[in-house]
């Protein structure tokens, strides 16, 4: 049962995340779109990743959702966060002037504060994505009476 409970922590704590990442993204979509302009690793496909981040933010929310698509979710949602993370290093070592573009609150965090916090949910994702699946693993269809048995 406190697997469970972590594992469900750890992914409302993801939907919170991308969600709200999503909405912020949208309600400023235009100094999102403007900012990732500015990034030159991402200049010419601005416009695309405008409207393609938050909408992948939104469905890998929906993935995580339902107990049927959960494990796709775990594995979209670390997928992301690697791909930001590795975008904060990337921006923050090697380009003289790259504006956050993540919204909302989160923004006016530092680059190191940012990769701590990516780092961070990095880590809660892989720790659900081993207790999802060590206590899916475990779990037994029994045949006479269909009652999961762990």
């Amino acid at each position: 049962m406190t697997r469970k409970l972590i594992v469900d922590i750890i992914i409302f704590l993801c939907i919170m995340l991308l969600v709200y990442a999503a909405v912020s993204k949208l309600l400023d979509y235009t100094k999102f779109a403007v900012q990732l302009g500015q990034s030159p690793m991402l200049t010419h496909y601005a416009r695309l990743l405008a409207w393609a981040v938050p909408g992948v933010e939104f469905i890998v929310s929906v993935l995580l959702i339902f107990q049927s698509t959960r494990i796709t979710g775990l594995y979209a949602a670390f997928g992301l966060m690697t791909m930001f993370t590795t975008y904060i290093i990337l921006a923050s070592r090697f380009s003289d002037y790259v504006p956050c573009s993540c919204g909302g609150i989160i923004q006016n965090l530092t680059w190191t504060q940012h990769l701590i916090f990516n780092l961070i949910f990095l880590s809660l994702i892989v720790i659900a994505i081993l207790l999802y699946t060590t206590t899916s693993n475990h779990k037994v269809l029994s045949h006479e009476t269909n009652e999961v048995v762990l």
